[in-house]
Parts: C-alpha cells; structure tokens; sequence
C-alpha cells in the first residue's frame, strides 16, 4: 500500500485554455445526461402516472445508464467522463486530477444539471422536476448507506475501466461499465431513494423543482462512497510506477 499525491495544483491551471475545455464537457455531458434521466421519470409520470411499478422501473434504470454511458463517451477525450461531482471527488482523492479542475468540473456539473433542468422545466410546459426522495419507512441514514454503497460501485468501476492508467487512453469499455452500473443500481436502489450516486442528478431538479427533502443524503453518500472507492483503488490495485505524477500546490 503507498501514500497518495494529493494535487492541489498552480494557478496558472484556472486559465489553461484545456481546463476550460474539459469542464464546457463536463456542463454539457452533465447537462444530457440530467436532462434524459429526469426526463424519463417526467415522461411516464405523463404517460401512467406513476413510475412505481416493475416496468416503469426498468424503463428509468435503462434511460439512466443510457444516457450516463453518453454522457461518459461523449466528455471522455476531454475530461476523463465524470458528469457526476461524486466521482470527481474520487478522482480527487486518488492524485488523479488537482483541486483546481475539481473546482472547474463542480461548478460546470451543477451549472449543467440546473440548465438542464430548466429547459426540460420549458419543453414540458411547466412540469416540475419530480427529482429524487425517499420511499416511506426509508430513514435517511438508510439512504446514506445505500448511495455511498452503490456510489462505490461506480466509482469503483470508472476506476478501473477508465482512471486506471494501465488502460491507457480511448478505452471504449469505460463508458459500457459505467452505464451498465447505473442502470443495475437504479434497479437496486430505485424504489428506496431514486439511487442517484451523482449529487448532479439530484441538485437541478430540487432546485428548479424546490423539493429539498433529505437532499443531504444525495451528497454525502455518493461522496463517501466514491471517496472511499477512489482511494481504495489507487492504493492498492494500481502500482508505484503508474502513481500520479500531479503533486503540485498552489504557488
């Protein structure tokens, strides 16, 4: 087991024409990727009322892993493909990318989600956000467990298939593992709390749609699973020769 190279990174960074490149992708890719995802649960809401069922279930798992496995292809060449905060973090933790892209990536993944949100808010004629929540007899720390746990899952997998530098670049697994992830949690998590494991997912709709209930949950979770999950990783599966090199600090 080594120690990590936490990466704060240097200013000049901030005004690097690629850091801004890499997170226009990241608004963008989180932009689709919530607009399909809370558009799925809008659009059977519309058709039968109600996405409580085994069929409206697995046409929202599919339309999340769908579209997160775009959302990951299409942002990859340029910002790795998180589209999810959550996994930011973990790459965070893991020496993989300096705090100040962190920090770029954040604010163009919620910027995205409410963007998305909006227009999704316009081209349905007013229809509000339903967002995420929790089922009844669901406690909050249930939920907490349950999005860091799946959040894990995730993390663990974009780490493998596409952080890993042993992969090296172009990997087209990586987006595939991803949505595959998605869609297999939101099937496990779905009718407990929506399983977002992406704080972007949940942020916009709440916002547009006000439905703040045990929005907590949403962020905590995902980020102590994808935390956990992205220095596990590096720890341990990747060796000393393939550590991050990005050790910089703020000068």
């Amino acid at each position: 087991m080594r120690a990590i190279r936490f990466a704060v990174g240097r200013r000049e960074e901030a005004c690097q024409l690629n850091t801004i490149r890499a997170a226009i992708s990241e608004l963008v890719a989180t932009a689709l990727y919530v607009f399909a995802a809370e558009g799925s649960t809008l659009a059977l809401g519309k058709l039968y009322g109600s996405t409580s069922h085994a069929s409206g279930l697995l046409l929202v798992a599919l339309a999340h892993g769908f579209a997160y496995s775009a959302a990951v292809a299409v942002s990859s060449s340029l910002s790795s493909g998180y589209a999810n905060p959550a996994i930011t973090f973990g790459a965070l933790l893991g020496g993989r990318i300096s705090l100040i892209r962190a920090l770029f990536y954040w604010s163009a993944q919620l910027l995205g989600s409410v963007g998305a949100s909006l227009v999704l808010r316009i081209t349905t004629g007013g229809m509000r956000p339903h967002g995420l929540s929790l089922a009844l007899g669901v406690s909050g720390w249930n939920t907490l467990l349950l999005e860091a746990v799946t959040s894990f899952g995730l993390m663990y997998a974009i780490y493998a298939t596409s952080i890993d530098p042993r992969r090296g670049t172009g990997n087209a697994i990586a987006p595939v593992a991803a949505g595959f992830f998605v869609s297999a949690n939101t099937i496990a998590g779905g009718p407990f709390d929506g399983a977002a494991m992406n704080p972007a997912r949940v942020f916009g709709p709440a916002l547009v749609g006000w439905r703040w209930g045990n929005h907590w949950v949403y962020w905590i979770g995902p980020f102590l699973g994808s935390g956990f999950a992205g220095l596990i990783y590096e720890c341990l599966m990747i060796p000393q020769e393939f550590a991050p090199c990005t050790s910089s600090i703020v000068v």
